[in-house]
């Protein structure tokens, strides 16, 4: 039930592009999970669930020229061919996943032992399905295109009462969205209003696998979904949906933008070596301007007349990040030598571990 089940999780919806034909629906889940594998990447296969016999009103069951119910029943597989394909999935090694259109949907969800469940965009406020979707107790991904903000603020409110992860999609539901009108900024607003949810990025866009993926990582999207389809010759593929070798263009647009965001934007990132070596090459080292004897005491206001600040820096001198005033010079220093770490007093000298990065760092 830990909400991490969504963190870089990508569901691929498969809808109705099995077009009713378990064979298809298998055919499409060994293509993407191949994909999967290869990428090395945590992936639900999603299903949506109708309850056709009273999900249609029986009077417009016949209505070819409405595409939505046309497609739906043409489309319609029984609990056993959802059985087979549920099994499919899981010897693939992906994650199942379903959205329900209607309450006896909810209950095939958990025949099935589906492990997520997705609530639609139109489905945000209705909440004879929302109170029987959490009497699942399943974790819950909702995409909120269209949204309603009293809504969606209310349906975050009504899972957190019930301790039910739920993560948050953006989502524009257009089919197919231009690139103009993803609304990628809406990620940051949706990370600010419900900073304890994760994130996700629900795309219709036709024109491109890679640039929307590198955005939305880096505006701080975790969970991404996609619908998906293959080339049968038989049927057409909806200008939405990805094909195989577009998924992959995907997932590895998902890994550059992780290689090139780095750490999290909540720490400090980790400073390589390499980093710190050619910094240090470009800090200047402190020379002695004239003879210095030992005993001297260098001072601020003299400074200038004792010292000069000059690139290459040195194995063992001291840099303009250790010159204070007041160090003494614990040995003679000629005219144009660095001042090394050991020919002053000062605190630097004392603290080994600062003693022995001075020591590495410079020519």
């Amino acid at each position: 039930m830990a909400k991490n089940i969504f963190e870089e999780l990508f569901v691929l919806e498969m809808a109705n592009n099995h077009w009713g034909s378990v064979e298809r629906g298998v055919k499409i889940i060994g293509e993407f999970s191949k994909i999967v594998r290869f990428n090395n990447v945590k992936a639900a296969i999603k299903f949506q669930f109708r309850d056709v016999e009273r999900f249609i009103h029986k009077d417009f069951r016949n209505r070819a020229d409405i595409r939505y119910i046309k497609k739906t029943l043409d489309t319609n597989l029984s609990t056993e061919d959802f059985i087979t394909l549920a099994t499919a999935v899981r010897k693939s090694g992906c994650l199942t996943m379903a959205t329900p259109f209607d309450e006896k949907s909810v209950d095939l969800c958990i025949e099935l032992g589906i492990q997520i469940i997705k609530i639609a965009s139109s489905d945000l406020n209705d909440w004879f399905l929302i109170e029987k979707i959490a009497k699942a107790r399943k974790p819950v991904i909702v995409s909120i295109g269209g949204f309603s903000l009293k809504d969606l603020d209310d349906l975050v409110t009504f899972f957190e009462n019930r301790n039910i992860p739920l993560a948050i999609n953006h989502c524009v539901s257009l089919y197919p969205s231009e690139d103009n009108e993803l609304e990628l900024n809406q990620i940051d607003f949706l990370r600010s209003r419900y900073p304890n949810h994760v994130i996700g990025h629900s795309t219709h866009e036709y024109s491109d696998w890679q640039f929307s993926m590198l955005i939305a990582y880096a505006k701080g999207a975790r969970t991404f979904e996609r619908h998906i389809d293959i080339d049968d010759g038989k049927h057409p593929v909806s200008p939405y949906c990805s094909r195989p070798h577009q998924i992959d263009q995907w997932f590895k647009a998902y890994k550059k933008a992780k290689e090139m965001c780095g750490s999290p934007g909540t720490q400090q990132r980790s400073i390589p070596a390499k980093e710190i070596e050619y910094l240090d090459a470009l800090v200047r080292g402190v020379y002695a301007r004239r003879d210095l004897p030992e005993g001297h005491i260098l001072l601020h206001e003299k400074l200038d007349d004792d010292v000069y600040l000059a690139i290459p820096l040195q194995k063992g001198q001291i840099s303009c990040r250790e010159l204070m005033s007041g160090e003494m010079l614990l040995k003679t220093v000629k005219k144009d030598e660095p001042i090394n770490i050991d020919a002053i007093d000062s605190p630097y000298a004392y603290n080994e571990e600062l003693r022995q990065i001075i020591y590495s760092r410079g020519l």
